[in-house]
């Protein structure tokens, strides 16, 4: 009869570990795919800033050129301060981002992991869609 409640404090202890580390190799797989997103368009970092010089270059040949353009011109200024704003997005987030998870609980980390997909989504769909509109306006 005394060895019940061992038993039953024994078997507690053993749920709630098995539980805990669940949740930390559930952890580990959402930082695998927060670092994911981020690595699928970091190597298009120098990309954003060519094509943001190339960007202005073009709107200042418009500009000196006999007709200009007004509104290309706008265009391209507005297409290089997207694709700026993309390229500080990134790094914007990358200063923020924690990859120690400290004194915090598992579930604590894997709210921090959901909000830090969903903001890394951001900066990756950014970056996509400016490359992607510089692709289209700087074609020629």
């Amino acid at each position: 009869m005394k060895f019940i409640p061992f038993y039953l404090i024994f078997t507690l202890l053993i749920f709630v570990q098995a539980c805990g580390n669940k949740q930390v190799e559930e952890n580990k797989t959402q930082r695998e795919q927060v670092i994911a997103v981020h690595d699928e368009v970091m190597p298009k970092m120098g990309q954003l800033k060519s094509l943001e010089k190339a960007a202005l270059q073009k709107a200042e040949e418009l500009q000196n050129s006999e007709t200009p353009d007004q509104a290309k011109i706008d265009e391209l200024k507005n297409l290089a301060s997207q694709l700026n704003l993309a390229y500080e997005g990134m790094f914007v987030w990358m200063r923020q981002y924690n990859t120690e998870d400290g004194e915090k609980t598992p579930e604590e980390v894997k709210v921090y992991l959901d909000e830090q997909l969903v903001l890394v989504s951001k900066v990756n769909e950014d970056i996509k869609a400016a490359l992607a509109k510089a692709e289209v306006l700087l074609k020629d």
